[in-house]
């Protein structure tokens, strides 16, 4: 029989679509199951529409058969069949869709509420192969594809045969009842490409499982399993036997859609720890459904612990998306923020935009609609969490929230109002992690300020003598131990109207009282000669030398002044790049410490004792330095420094 021509520009298209528009072939198994699926739907409407009870839904199947001798991967269904004038017009015209023609002719059935065929059918239909290009995907792996169909209530039967885009051709054939057989012919192993993987069991239901697990129908493969041999004897050694058994390789029913009753907690982490390959139980589970303008169900997973490449690179965010129950993104990043990556789980979709391929998303208001209402389902849940399980939450916040709070950093504090309530901190006063919330309730009426005080650990910030006279003054403090804290605090600046102030900040001197100002300005005044001997000596080291009346026994301290603290110029020049930086340095001195005292005695003795002077200078910085976790920076100098003062 001659062949036909393809309907479309049919040699630049099939390529098209065989070389570009699927970038994994594996993905043809879906879509020849999928399309399976479409016709064992279309069968079950018509059954429903035509009252016809011969037809039960839980005969319906699916047949996957391997010929490793022939070749052949076969993919059968017992659905509604086609004509040949369908075969014809789905097959012989690409990116023609009996599918999409279907959904579209069905659109407004079961729209009336009293209409029950049609509301049944609605729902229990759900058509994906809208763009008529799924079934071509066979020809990445397949040098001939002989599709087989017998449309229901028809007694023909109809072969379409195709080696690709030179033609294809229909023939009458036999078929005992109604559906249709796709055989594909595979092609032969080049280098790089083992074709003949799609004939083993194991990759078969590898395939099965990852992209068609949740299709309603049953996916039947004879599979070869051995057994001991009838008539062996208890006491003998079993002789074993081979022997082909049909076996159902998919779940059929995702867990996300059973009724929440009857779905267990161990069931959710069975599920969680197989599917995404995790050791350890959730630490929370979040499932959501939602109906409206975009309906969508989600099942969401906090895990118990950090990942192993969490924190690098190769750590990629993103939920697992389906469509209808068929996967179409192992990691759809843009339904997450960078800040909530921690989140796994899956979306199933029916109404999102997808692009030809059903490979990827178009960027659509469908899409950005589910990703906002995830963002604020995951805020809601880990605010319920903070509430009613603290300790289980504090475990979560130790893992996971190093992650928000570079969230509130890197979007300039944009997300401020969904991060900041989630935020810990360690309390100076409690003793223990505390809400930024809490906090403020037990600030007196006079505080205006949220102070903090970033260091490496809670025990070197209680040394910093900032510390000892802010808890003087009553202040509670928050300790901010992680390098990104206060890089984090600066960008958001303020919570419920109250600023941060860290207790290493310069203006800290606000908070003493007219008194202690005037005394301070005072001694300056009458120390200036002096201030700026010991800014001199220093060099380039501080910006600025001044005195405090807020060391209360410590005789000196480091504080920054300007956008960069201390403990940022630390972090930033800890970093494994060429970038250094350099906080403003204030060297702050207390007029009232017997320090003070000898040094201004060695500064008004000449020669001599200015050079005492400098070595006491180059010490109280040192010191300073060294209680704010700086490097020594001339350690030579100050062991001649240690000496000179000894010696004297």
């Amino acid at each position: 029989m001659a062949k036909k021509q393809f309907k479309a520009e049919s040699k630049k298209l099939l390529d098209l679509m065989v070389n570009s528009i699927y970038t994994n072939k594996e993905i043809f198994i879906r879509e020849l199951i999928s399309n399976a699926s479409d016709a064992l739907d279309k069968l079950y409407y018509k059954s429903l529409e035509s009252g016809d009870t011969g037809i039960k839904r839980s005969d319906f199947v699916i047949r996957i058969d391997a010929d490793k001798d022939a070749r052949t991967l076969t993919i059968s269904d017992n659905g509604i069949g086609m004509t040949r004038e369908e075969l014809e017009q789905n097959l012989g015209t690409i990116a023609k869709s009996g599918s999409l023609a279907f959904k579209q002719e069905h659109a407004e059935d079961g729209k009336d509420e009293n209409d029950i065929v049609g509301a049944k059918a609605q729902k229990a239909t759900d058509i994906i192969g809208q763009f008529g290009v799924g079934f071509y995907s066979a020809f990445m792996v397949a040098d001939q594809v002989k599709v087989t169909s017998r449309a229901y209530g028809s007694e023909e039967c109809f072969v379409w045969e195709s080696t690709g885009s030179d033609g294809y051709t229909v023939e009458e054939s036999e078929m005992e009842s109604n559906g249709t057989s796709v055989v594909l012919h595979l092609k032969e192993d080049v280098e790089g490409e083992k074709f003949s993987d799609y004939l083993s069991e194991y990759t078969i239901r590898d395939l099965v499982k990852r992209y068609s697990d949740y299709i309603r129908y049953p996916i039947q493969m004879m599979v070869e399993k051995t057994q001991p041999k009838e008539g062996t004897e208890e006491d003998e050694k079993p002789e074993m036997e081979t022997i082909h058994e049909l076996e159902t390789l998919n779940t059929m029913e995702p867990i996300w859609k059973r009724q929440k009753s009857k779905v267990k907690d161990e069931d959710y982490n069975e599920y969680y720890k197989s599917k995404f390959t995790d050791y350890m139980d959730p630490a929370r589970v979040i499932r959501t459904s939602v109906e409206g303008v975009s309906s969508y169900t989600a099942l969401m997973f906090i895990p118990g612990h950090v990942p192993y490449d969490y924190y690098t690179k190769d750590y990629e965010k993103g939920l697992q998306l389906y469509s209808s129950g068929v996967l179409i993104m192992e990691k759809c990043k843009d339904l997450l923020p960078d800040y909530f990556n921690f989140v796994k789980g899956l979306v199933d979709s029916q109404d999102l935009s997808l692009n030809i391929s059903r490979e990827t998303l178009q960027q659509d208001r469908q899409l950005k609609n589910i990703a906002k209402n995830l963002e604020k389902k995951i805020k809601k849940e880990l605010v319920k969490w903070m509430k009613d399980d603290r300790e289980g939450y504090e475990a979560f916040f130790k893992n996971f929230g190093r992650q928000m709070k570079f969230g509130l950093y890197e979007s300039f504090g944009m997300h401020k109002d969904v991060l900041m309530d989630l935020m810990l901190f360690y309390s100076s006063s409690e003793q223990k992690m505390v809400t930024l919330d809490e906090y403020i309730e037990r600030m007196g009426e006079d505080q205006k300020n949220i102070y903090y005080a970033p260091g490496e650990t809670i025990e070197k910030i209680d040394m910093l003598p900032q510390t000892a006279a802010a808890k003087a003054k009553g202040y509670e403090i928050l300790y901010m131990t992680d390098e990104i804290d206060e890089f984090a605090i600066r960008m958001v600046n303020e919570y419920k109207e109250k600023p941060f102030k860290s207790i290493s900040d310069e203006d800290m001197t606000e908070e003493l009282s007219e008194e202690e100002k005037e005394a301070v300005k005072k001694a300056e005044e009458e120390n200036k000669d002096l201030l700026d001997f010991v800014k001199e000596t220093l060099g380039g080291k501080v910006a600025e030398v001044s005195l405090s009346a807020k060391l209360a026994d410590a005789a000196c301290c480091l504080i920054s002044k300007g956008g960069i603290s201390l403990e940022m110029e630390k972090t930033i020049n800890a970093m494994p790049t060429d970038e250094h930086i350099s906080a403003e340095k204030v060297l702050q001195i207390n007029p009232e410490h017997a320090v003070m005292a000898k040094l201004q005695d060695a500064f008004t003795h000449g020669a001599e004792g200015k050079e005492r002077a400098a070595v006491i200078a180059r010490l109280l910085y040192d010191q300073a330095a060294l209680v704010s976790g700086l490097a020594v920076e001339d350690p030579v100098q100050l062991s001649k420094d240690i000496c000179s003062m000894i010696t004297q």
